[in-house]
């Protein structure tokens, strides 16, 4: 059945169900209110039904599907750029730009990003999810359309309270607000980034929402008013004095709901806060800022997971993201193992109550990284500073420079923005601040801008930085107590995303401090080959299995993990000496990474046994599972046993 509706714009005909005919936002523009709101229902049932199935952010997309209905409905995307920051908020602009019928394959390999995808659609702009930086694509895009005589389309950027913590924002602000652009910063205003946002400005935010909690209030006392006249009237009470009373109670109301002007300082235009689940409302604002001649900020308040209760009772992030759950209760279908991030945050604690000089810093990521519990018994030593990690890691510098002894708990992928604060900050004046790397390596279906493959390479050009990567709960646990009794410079612990497995027990610690996990047996035939095989964190299971299956094709592989893997152990140097060749094994970037380090300390000692690396190469990886990525690379154990004996097959030619 099809029902034909006729708009000002132009004729179309709909199904019954309306997500059926979006094909990309020219068929938003001509829907009606009423049809907008139907169809934000329809896309609230699909994102819980789909994204309930594959995992996903879904609290942040239910909270933006009016929001998102709105822009494509008064924007012209994509001559008119609507970018998003961070990303995972866009599932609904995906859907809205022809892609529903690929939400089964979210995050999944050769599927939908959960993030914008360049690939994808000339609707997304932009891939890292990395925040805070949308602001800044928006004043560049606005100056390359100014200079193109394009400047009178507009370019929207959808930032989060939670992305204004951090400070690139407020420079891209500062160069907005300079010139007469016409970029709309939508404000996308939850209260929340991972967890509640936090800071001055966020106070400012929440101040505004509380005003614009009254200003229902007040809808709500009109309504009250009328019904007052009316059933006063009806008793006979019509007295001057009755209504006077009542239009009292009304005006002390109105008097507290008037909002008060935002950013003034900037010299931008501020309208709102807008009721972020109202079309009316948004359309309005919208279409307000579409006209407006330069920059302007369009302030929306939405809830995280609207529309779903689960999503919205759910105390810790509200659904931010999710696995596998059941899409009627929002309970895990999934049973969650130990993690790598349980038991570094278990150690925490413990030495905190050891040590008062042991603080916690993170960067609006309390739950994920494990500092959660350490601030519940700690809150005076606990530090979230939002989405700032360069202003953490400095912090945490001026601490150490206080005396304290600073836990720095981040994501592998956010180090990338704290690097000049590490280097010149921490490593220059040798402050003893130990970084804590959550999700190093492969974090899987979270894409490109997730994955934790650079902080090897990135952190070993720090001179005097030690880097620990630990291969087990036990390694873990005794690599961060060192970590934090090193007090002649900075320290990193890197462990990567998921269960942690359990202890994988050496046969052998060398007087360095490495740990052999693997020997052959027996003496070496004359034909042989001795291999040394580093092993970075936790490939150790891995590299124990390939040792063992290449062992009857002529091969003697010893597995070494040298548990500190920067500087490079000297120990290591003397192994591979004797060796005919070595083979590194890490879940970092070949270029800059421990084996690279170990080639340059070989060469340094004039060591010319061969070195071969088993490491990812010069790429940005993709959305897909552990398993799946690791294996297109080459570096799941099956590939490495294979690249294993090649390279022994080219030692005899």
């Amino acid at each position: 059945m099809t029902v034909t509706r006729n708009h000002e714009h132009k004729e179309r005909k709909f199904n019954v169900n309306l997500l059926d005919a979006i094909t990309s936002p020219d068929d938003v523009k001509p829907l009606t209110l009423d049809e907008l709101e139907e169809l934000a229902a329809e896309i609230r049932q699909l994102l819980i039904e789909k994204v309930s199935a594959t995992g996903g952010h879904l609290g942040p997309n239910l909270g933006v599907i009016e929001l998102t209905l709105a822009l494509h409905h008064v924007f012209d995307s994509p001559r008119e750029p609507v970018i998003f920051d961070t990303s995972h908020q866009s599932y609904v602009h995906k859907i809205l730009t022809g892609r529903a019928a690929r939400f089964d394959t979210l995050r999944k390999k050769g599927g939908l990003s959960g993030y914008t995808s360049r690939s994808e659609s000339e609707h997304d702009w932009t891939e890292s999810s990395h925040a805070s930086a949308a602001l800044s694509y928006a004043d560049g895009l606005s100056k390359a359309k100014e200079l193109a005589g394009d400047g009178e389309d507009r370019v929207v950027a959808v930032v989060g309270d939670g992305a204004l913590t951090g400070g690139m924002c407020w420079e891209a602000l500062n160069n907005i607000a300079a010139g007469e652009r016409n970029v709309v910063i939508v404000v996308n205003d939850n209260g929340r980034s991972y967890s509640p946002t936090i800071g001055g400005f966020a106070r400012n935010l929440t101040r505004l929402r509380d005003q614009l909690a009254q200003i229902r209030m007040q809808r709500s006392y009109d309504e009250v008013m009328e019904t007052g006249k009316k059933a006063l009237k009806s008793m006979g009470w019509v007295g001057e004095r009755t209504f006077e009373a009542l239009s009292a109670i009304k005006e002390g109301v109105k008097y507290q709901v008037v909002p008060s002007e935002m950013f003034p300082e900037l010299g931008m235009k501020y309208i709102g806060p807008v009721e972020g689940h109202d079309i009316k409302a948004l359309l309005q604002a919208f279409s307000y800022a579409r006209t407006h001649d330069g920059p302007i900020i369009v302030h929306v308040a939405t809830e995280k997971g609207h529309g779903f209760a689960p999503a919205v009772n759910h105390v810790a992030d509200q659904m931010h993201s999710t696995g596998v759950i059941d899409p009627v209760t929002g309970e895990a279908l999934t049973e969650a193992a130990p993690g790598w991030t349980s038991v570094f945050s278990e150690e925490l604690i413990k030495a905190a109550h050891a040590r008062p000089d042991i603080v916690g810093i993170t960067a609006a990521m309390a739950g994920p990284t494990g500092l959660a519990p350490f601030a519940e018994q700690f809150p005076d030593r606990f530090f979230d500073v939002g989405i700032a990690e360069q202003h953490a890691v400095t912090s945490a510098a001026g601490m150490a420079l206080g005396g304290l002894h600073p836990v720095v708990a981040i994501y592998s992928t956010f180090l990338n923005r704290a690097f000049d604060q590490l280097l010149m900050d921490v490593g220059l004046i040798n402050q003893p601040v130990t970084l804590v790397l959550d999700r190093a390596g492969v974090t899987g279906s979270d894409g490109a801008s997730h994955n934790g493959v650079w902080d090897l390479a990135i952190a070993s050009v720090v001179p005097g930085i030690r880097i620990a990567a630990p291969r087990d709960p036990a390694r873990l646990r005794e690599e961060f107590n060192e970590a934090i009794n090193h007090t002649a410079g900075p320290t990193v612990v890197r462990f990567p995303k998921g269960d942690i497995g359990a202890d994988i027990e050496a046969v052998e610690r060398l007087e360095s401090g490495a740990d052999v996990l693997f020997r052959p047996a027996g003496e070496a035939d004359v034909d042989e080959l001795e291999i040394l095989l580093v092993v970075v964190g936790s490939f150790a299971e891995n590299a124990v299995v390939m040792a063992e299956n290449v062992a009857g094709d002529g091969l003697r592989v010893t597995v070494v993990d040298p548990r500190w893997v920067i500087p490079v152990n000297p120990e290591l140097v003397g192994m591979a000496a004797e060796s005919d060749m070595v083979v590194v094994y890490e879940d970092g970037i070949i270029r800059g990474g421990v084996g690279s380090a170990l080639a340059e300390a070989l060469a340094s000692a004039e060591v010319d046994t061969p070195l071969r690396q088993l490491a990812f190469p010069d790429i940005f990886p993709e959305h897909a599972s552990r398993t799946e990525i690791l294996r297109e690379y080459g570096l799941d154990p099956a590939s490495g046993e294979e690249q294993i004996r090649e390279w022994a097959r080219g030692l005899g030619d």
